[in-house]
C-alpha cells in the first residue's frame, strides 16, 4: 500500500531519487504526514535496496523540504544579470515567457541554438532530453567537460561488452543474501570510490560492507585512506590520474602468470592476444614506478582478484576523470571479462532494466518509439562536438561540454542563444567555472530550474522556475529492478517536479504532443510491462519474474543479451570485444592504452618546480552532494567548512597547523580552504570540491569563488575521444598558511 493510515499520521510509501538526498537513490522509505505536514522520513525495512538503512542527506529531508529559502513561486527577473532584482509570476505566465522566447529562437536560430544543461544523473536527465528532443535541439548536455561522470565507463562497457555492466550485490534478490541464487563475491574491489559517503550509479556503500562483513576479501585502490581502505586487506594508493597504468599491470600479471579463465576467453571473448601484447608494454617495474606503489602490492591484488570465484569491481569518477577516462575504463573492464566474472553470482552482471522499462523512464529509446526518429539527420549532424569528437556521433545523444562552451564563447560554427538548465550548478561545480559563467552571460536567455538561488540561477538566470523534492513528486523508474514508484506525500508553495515542468513545456513546444496528462505519459511507458500504474505507485516496488532477461545470469548462454535471440553478448562479433572493432573502425586504439596527466611531476617537471604538489580534488561527504546541501543546518554541523587533507609532515614543512586556513594555488587560480591532517601521500594533497557559501550576500555570489577549489581547475582538458580527460583528479598546486585566519 502506498498509504497507511497511523492514527493521525499518514504514511505514503516512495523511493528516493533526485532533490533532496542528492543521490540516483533508489531507497525506499516511509513519509509521515500530520496535516499535510512531512513530520519525519524513515527507511523502510524490506526494500530490497536499502532494507531500512538512510543517509544523513535523506534524514534531513524535512529541514530541506521546509528550508526558509526554498523558492517557492516562479521568478522573472527585472534588472540586470546577478543584481538579485526579480519580481514573482504565475507559472502560467513564466512558461509563456519561456515558450515565446524558445519558440523565437526557434524560428530565427534553429532549434540547436537552445541548449539544455543538467548536473548529474537522477531525476531531471530523462525529463530534460525528453524537453529537448520534444522542443527539437540535440544539444542536451551534462555540465562536466569531456562528459567525464560515468560515461566513459558506460562507452568502454558498450563496445567490449554490448551492455552496462555492475556488481552483483544481490541487489536483484529480493531475499537479498539469503537468495540461494546469490554468491558471496571472494574478492570485492572497490576502485576510486568511497561509497560509505554516498550513493552512486545504483550501488550502495552498505551493500559493500555487508559482503565484507559475510568474508569477502576487500582490495581498495585509491589514493585517499578512506573508511573502507582503513578496513582493506589491500590497500593501493597509486599516484592519482595513474588508474590506466595500474589497471593494464594488473592484467599483464593474470595474463603472464595464466591465472585467466582459458574456457571463457576462448568461448566468449575475441582480442585476447592483442590484450596480451599490449599489456606485456606493462611490467610491474615500469608500473610502480609510474603508480608510486610496490610493486609486489600491484601482483598481490591482481592475484587476489583473478584466484578469486567470483569477483566483484566497484569503481568511481577518477576512472572517467583520467586523461582518457574512456581507455581506463576499457582496462579495467577487461579485468572481469579474462576471469570469467561474467554474468555469474557474485561477478560482474548486465544491468537490465525491469520489465523491459528505461532506466530513464523519459529516456531517448523511448522518444524513439514514440516518435520515431527523434530527428532528421541534418538536425542530427547540428550536435555540438560531433566533427571535433567523432565517437561522440557514432556512441552517444548528448552534446560534447567543452565544444559546447567553446561555442557559445565564439558563435561558430553557429551561435547558441539560449538555455535549459536544470539540476545543476555549474557556476561552482564545473572546471574554470569562470569560463563557463562567461558562456553563458553570452546567451540572450537563460531558464533554471532550482529548489533554491544558487550562484548559477543568480549570475545567469532570467528565469526561476521552483522545482520539487522527492516527497513532493510522483513518478515511476526502473534503476534496474525493481520497477519503482515515487508518490507525492507533500506539497510545498507552488513547486512543481522537474516532470511536470518539462512535461508542460514539451506540451507547449510541440505542435504534435499526444498526450494530455502526466499519467497519461507514464501509462505509454508502462504498456508493454504487464504493469499498471495504479499497481506500481500502490506496491511501490515490484521485482520481475525471475525468467525475466532484466534478472540475472547466464543470459549471454540463453540467447537473451542479443536482439537476434542468439548466444552471445550485443556486439558486432557478439563475444566480449578486449579489442574493439568498432573503436578500430572509428580511427580509434581499439585497445586501453595509459596516458600520463596533462599536469603531472612527470608531464610538466618545469611546473612541478613552482607547484609541488598533486592536487586531488572530489572526495566525497557523507554531509552534500557535489553543491548541494551547505544550506541544511543540520549537514552543514558534519562539515562546516572546506577542507583540504594533507599530510602532517607536509604541513609542517609549510608552517601550517591542522585546522589552519590555507591558500591552494597553481597557474589557474587559488582557493582558501580548512587544512585537516590525514593520511595522505605527503605529495598529495585532497581538496574538498563544489563549496560555495550560502550565508553570503546574495551580490557577492555566495561566496562561489572563494574557496572552491575548482578555481584552479583547467578546463578543456577533455580526451581524444571526448569522454573522459577533466583531470580534477590529478594537477598542480602549492600551499600556503593564509595571512588572515578568520573564518572565511
Amino acid at each position: 500500500m502506498s498509504d497507511i493510515a497511523d492514527g493521525e499520521t499518514r504514511i505514503v510509501r516512495s523511493t528516493v531519487w533526485s532533490a533532496g538526498a542528492g543521490c540516483h537513490g533508489g531507497c525506499g522509505v516511509n513519509l509521515h504526514v500530520r496535516d499535510g505536514k512531512l513530520e519525519k522520513i524513515e527507511g523502510i525495512a524490506d526494500h530490497p535496496y536499502n532494507q531500512g538503512t538512510l543517509c544523513p542527506r535523506a534524514l534531513a529531508l524535512k529541514d530541506y523540504a521546509y528550508h526558509p529559502n526554498r523558492l517557492t513561486r516562479p521568478l522573472i527577473r527585472t534588472g540586470a544579470r546577478g543584481t538579485d532584482t526579480w519580481r514573482p509570476a504565475s507559472w502560467d505566465e513564466a512558461l509563456s515567457l519561456v515558450e515565446s522566447k524558445l519558440s523565437a529562437v526557434k524560428q530565427e536560430f534553429g532549434a540547436e541554438s537552445t541548449v539544455f544543461v543538467q548536473g548529474t544523473g537522477r531525476d531531471v536527465g530523462g525529463w530534460l532530453v525528453f524537453l529537448a528532443y520534444n522542443y527539437g535541439s540535440p544539444n542536451w548536455m551534462q555540465a562536466l567537460p569531456g562528459n567525464s561522470c560515468y560515461h566513459p565507463r558506460l562507452l568502454a562497457m558498450k563496445v567490449a561488452m554490448g551492455d552496462y555492466v555492475v556488481p552483483d550485490n544481490s541487489q536483484f534478490q529480493q531475499a537479498r543474501y539469503e537468495s540461494p541464487e546469490w554468491r558471496l563475491p571472494e574478492c570485492y574491489v572497490v576502485w576510486g570510490q568511497n561509497p560509505v559517503a554516498t550513493c552512486n550509479d545504483g550501488n550502495h556503500g552498505h551493500w559493500i560492507i555487508h559482503c565484507v562483513k559475510r568474508g569477502s576479501k576487500l582490495v581498495v585502490i585509491d589514493p585517499n585512506y578512506t573508511w573502507l581502505a582503513s578496513r582493506a586487506d589491500i590497500w593501493l594508493p597509486l599516484r592519482p590520474g595513474t588508474d590506466g597504468a595500474l589497471a593494464l599491470g594488473m592484467l599483464n600479471v593474470i595474463i603472464e602468470e595464466e591465472l585467466y579463465d582459458k574456457d571463457f576467453v576462448e568461448k566468449w571473448t575475441v582480442g585476447f592476444e592483442q590484450l596480451k601484447a599490449r599489456a606485456a608494454e606493462y611490467p610491474l617495474d615500469r608500473v610502480a614506478e609510474i603508480c608510486w606503489l610496490k610493486k609486489d602490492l600491484i601482483a598481490e591484488a591482481a592475484r587476489a582478484y583473478a584466484r578469486a570465484s567470483p569477483a566483484a569491481l566497484q569503481w568511481g569518477v577518477p576512472v572517467d576523470m583520467a586523461p582518457e577516462g574512456f581507455s581506463v575504463a576499457s582496462a579495467i573492464n577487461h579485468l572481469w571479462a579474462i576471469t570469467g566474472n561474467v554474468e555469474i553470482p557474485g561477478g560482474m552482471i548486465v544491468a537490465r532494466p525491469a520489465f523491459g522499462m528505461t532506466a530513464y523512464p523519459m529516456s531517448q529509446d523511448a522518444i524513439q518509439d514514440m516518435y520515431g526518429d527523434l530527428m532528421d539527420k541534418d538536425q542530427q549532424a547540428k550536435r555540438i562536438g560531433v566533427d571535433e569528437f567523432p565517437l561522440v556521433r557514432h556512441m552517444h545523444w548528448r552534446a560534447q561540454p567543452d565544444s559546447v562552451i567553446t561555442q557559445a564563447l565564439t558563435g561558430k560554427p553557429y551561435p547558441l542563444k539560449a538555455s535549459v538548465i536544470a539540476g545543476t550548478n555549474f557556476v561552482v561545480g564545473a572546471q574554470d567555472p569562470l569560463r563557463w559563467r562567461k558562456a553563458f552571460e553570452n546567451l540572450d536567455f537563460n531558464v533554471v530550474v532550482d529548489l533554491f538561488m544558487t550562484p548559477t540561477a543568480m549570475a545567469l538566470a532570467d528565469v526561476v522556475l521552483p522545482s520539487a523534492s522527492f516527497a513532493e513528486r510522483d513518478g515511476i523508474r526502473a534503476w534496474w529492478s525493481p520497477l519503482t514508484a515515487q508518490n507525492t506525500a507533500i506539497r510545498f508553495g507552488d513547486c512543481r517536479s522537474d516532470a511536470e515542468i518539462c512535461f508542460e513545456l514539451s506540451r507547449r513546444l510541440r505542435d504534435d504532443f499526444q498526450f494530455e496528462t502526466l499519467p497519461d505519459l507514464y501509462r505509454y511507458y508502462l504498456k508493454d510491462t504487464g504493469q499498471t500504474l495504479e499497481d506500481v505507485r500502490e506496491e511501490h516496488w515490484i521485482m520481475p519474474p525471475r525468467d525475466s532477461p532484466a534478472m540475472p545470469y547466464h543470459r549471454h548462454e540463453k540467447g537473451l543479451l542479443r536482439a537476434d535471440g542468439k548466444p552471445g553478448f550485443a556486439t558486432p562479433s557478439g563475444k566480449i570485444e578486449l579489442a574493439s572493432s568498432q573503436m578500430q573502425e572509428w580511427g580509434y586504439d581499439p585497445l586501453p592504452v595509459y596516458v600520463e596527466p596533462t599536469y603531472s611531476p612527470v608531464s610538466r617537471p618545469d611546473m612541478a618546480e613552482e607547484y609541488p604538489l598533486i592536487l586531488n580534488t572530489g572526495s566525497r561527504t557523507i554531509a552534500f552532494f557535489h553543491s548541494e546541501h551547505r544550506n541544511v543546518p543540520k549537514l552543514r554541523r558534519l562539515n562546516p567548512d572546506p577542507l583540504v587533507e594533507i599530510h602532517p609532515e607536509t604541513a609542517a614543512n609549510y608552517g601550517i597547523a591542522d585546522g589552519d586556513w590555507v591558500w591552494l594555488e597553481n597557474h589557474v587560480g587559488k582557493c582558501r580552504m580548512r587544512a585537516k591532517f590525514a593520511y595522505v601521500h605527503p605529495r598529495v594533497v585532497v581538496a574538498q570540491h563544489s563549496w560555495w557559501m550560502p550565508e553570503k550576500v546574495r551580490e557577492k555570489d555566495y561566496g562561489a569563488y572563494e574557496s572552491n577549489v575548482n578555481m584552479l581547475m583547467p578546463g578543456g582538458l577533455s580526451s581524444k575521444s571526448g569522454f573522459g580527460g577533466a583531470q580534477v583528479k590529478s594537477v598542480l598546486c602549492r600551499i600556503r598558511k593564509a595571512d588572515d585566519q578568520a573564518a572565511a
